[in-house]
């Protein structure tokens, strides 16, 4: 059946408050959004954002891109080498930080998962401390650590785990609690106990889960190491900052073209890994 404009129009004439927002609804978007429109202009007015600023950063970066080019070339091993143990130093710290934090989080995403840990004060409790831990940003942390073991890659190592420790344990502990539980049914009905359920029903669900979490943040932590190495915990970062502070771009620029390439190859290596193992592993359930 068929509704002409007539029939539209007419239901539109009985009950006019079915077709458009109380006037209450409608007065709340409009304040919503007034509200919204002056905190940007507020933004735009405070951050002193204006159009003849933008307009002079931009030449000011055009300079600066051009003594970017052409790019930097080392012409000896030593100096080439220096830059490849720059590079070899942010892999291992992101790989030594992201292997910590997991360490660390694995055991107390237990805690946290209520189809696991069925006391729900305890529960609640790991979980706020997974959201204070998450809230010391890695860059703070780094900081904080330079001060208290120095200079190097260890304050770095250190700032990437208890970070991860706290984005893991919560990944790792959603993932849990989003497994089936027919495989537990299952062990359950055979006489398994509880420890026999989570090696052999819910371990087993989650496991590529847990490998693809922790994957995609050893590349997250690649990057956020160069960061961490501007500010003295070591790696390419450090060299780079070097580089920048003695306004030499054009190896700067070589520098950072070196960095996307070693991310997009990790990138390329972790998407063959999860292909491999994730794969294999859905193909078996």
């Amino acid at each position: 059946m068929s509704i002409s404009d007539e029939d539209i129009r007419a239901a539109k004439g009985r009950v006019p408050l079915a077709f458009r927002d109380p006037p209450a609804v409608l007065w709340r978007k409009r304040l919503l959004w007034l509200a919204f429109l002056g905190l940007f202009a507020w933004c735009i007015y405070d951050f002193n954002i204006t159009p003849e600023r933008i307009w002079t950063g931009l030449g000011r970066l055009g300079r600066v891109l051009s003594f970017m080019f052409p790019p930097y070339i080392w012409k000896s091993w030593a100096e080439f080498s220096e830059i490849l143990n720059g590079l070899g130093e942010t892999l291992a710290i992101a790989f030594l930080g992201t292997l910590l934090g997991a360490v660390i989080a694995f055991p107390l995403s237990f805690l946290g998962a209520k189809n696991i840990n069925r006391l729900s004060f305890l529960r609640h409790g790991v979980r706020r401390s997974y959201d204070l831990i998450r809230a010391f940003e890695t860059l703070i942390l780094a900081l904080i650590f330079i001060r208290a073991f120095g200079l190097g890659p260890l304050p770095g190592v250190l700032a990437i785990a208890v970070s991860e420790v706290g984005t893991f344990a919560k990944l790792f502990s959603e993932a849990l609690e989003n497994t089936s539980e027919k495989p537990v049914d299952g062990v359950r009905a055979s006489g398994g106990s509880r420890m026999q359920q989570i090696r052999f029903a819910i371990s087993p669900t989650v496991n590529p889960v847990i490998l693809s979490i922790l994957l995609y943040n050893f590349e997250s932590n690649v990057r956020s190491g160069t960061i961490l190495g501007i500010v003295g915990a070591g790696g390419i970062g450090f060299l780079l900052s070097d580089r920048i502070s003695a306004y030499r771009w054009n190896e700067a620029w070589s520098i950072i073209f070196l960095i996307i390439a070693m991310v997009y190859v990790i990138d390329w290596l972790s998407g063959l890994i999860r292909a491999r193992l994730i794969g294999k592993a859905e193909g078996a359930r």
